[in-house]
């Protein structure tokens, strides 16, 4: 299975403008610039890579968690996850913090922790993100 995206930069790195494509068409045309990577911190004014990478995770980890979940006899009724890669300019992505907030009809919290603990080292985008450290807040609403 192989999925797919483009992007095309014109310019230079400060004031050119680049556009996001993909496959599935949910990113088309999606326009992105030095300000919406590395100067606009409320990331109002489109998006970048590292948000891009940032949604990848939570939806994988989220997705991970939910299997383990269901094989453990406890399937999930919801889980939030979220994201925070964080870039530092001239030194990259450093790292991927989740956060999540569960809800899991009877589970016991030491369950719930070591499958959280296990989706998160498990699941692929976190193996892709091997440079990086890749860190957990887990918690049962």
């Amino acid at each position: 299975m192989k999925r797919t995206a483009k992007a095309v930069w014109s310019g230079a790195l400060k004031d050119g403008t680049g556009t996001l494509d993909t496959q599935s068409g949910v990113l088309a045309g999606q326009a992105y610039s030095f300000k919406t990577r590395f100067e606009d911190e409320s990331g109002r004014s489109g998006t970048n890579p590292e948000e891009l990478i940032a949604a990848a995770h939570a939806g994988c980890f989220a997705m991970q968690l939910s299997h383990f979940l269901a094989e453990n006899g406890t399937p999930a009724e919801r889980l939030e996850a979220s994201a925070a890669v964080e870039l530092i300019p001239g030194t990259g992505i450093t790292g991927s913090a989740l956060t999540l907030v569960a809800t899991v009809p009877g589970i016991e919290e030491a369950t719930f922790q070591s499958l959280a603990t296990k989706a998160k080292e498990n699941c692929p985008v976190s193996k892709a993100l091997g440079a990086i450290s890749v860190t957990l807040d887990a918690r049962l609403a």
